[in-house]
C-alpha cells in the first residue's frame, strides 16, 4: 500500500478542487470579474495592473525562498504556494483585460501567433516586441 505525506495530500486536495465542468478563459474571467471588489472597477486600469505586479512578485519571492530555504528544490509544499500564487497572476489578468474590454482568449490567441510569426522567422531568442 502506497502511502502519501501530509503535504502531497494537501496538495492533490488543493488541486481537485470544488468547481466542476469545462473552463476556458473566458468563463474564467467572467466569473473572476463577479467577484472583484475595487475602486472605480470597470474603469481603473491601474489597480489590476498594480495587483498583477504584486502577484508576479509573490511567485518570486517564493522561489527566492525555494533557494534559499530549500537548497533549490521545489517542495510540494512550495509548488502549491506557487500554484496558488498563479492563480492569484491569472484573477489579475482577467481583471485587467475585463478593464480593457477584451476577451482572454483573444490575448491568449494573438500571443501564439506572435509567438508561432517568430519562431517561423527564427526570431524567438533575442529583445523586444518587435523582432
Amino acid at each position: 500500500m502506497i502511502r502519501f505525506s501530509d503535504d502531497i495530500k494537501r496538495l492533490w486536495r488543493f488541486l481537485r478542487g470544488k468547481i466542476k465542468g469545462p473552463m476556458t478563459l473566458n468563463i474564467y474571467q467572467a466569473k473572476a470579474w463577479k467577484t472583484a471588489i475595487y475602486p472605480c472597477k470597470g474603469h481603473n486600469l491601474i489597480y489590476p495592473v498594480l495587483g498583477l505586479n504584486g502577484e508576479a512578485g509573490e511567485i518570486a519571492e517564493a522561489c527566492k525562498k525555494m533557494m534559499r530555504d530549500d537548497n533549490n528544490h521545489l517542495t510540494i509544499t512550495r509548488k502549491a504556494d506557487i500554484i496558488r500564487e498563479i492563480g492569484d497572476v491569472l484573477w489579475y489578468v482577467a481583471a485587467l483585460c475585463q478593464e480593457l474590454d477584451i476577451p482572454m482568449e483573444k490575448v491568449a490567441r494573438k500571443n501564439l501567433e506572435k509567438l508561432a510569426d517568430r519562431q517561423r522567422r527564427n526570431k524567438i531568442h533575442g529583445d523586444g516586441d518587435d523582432r
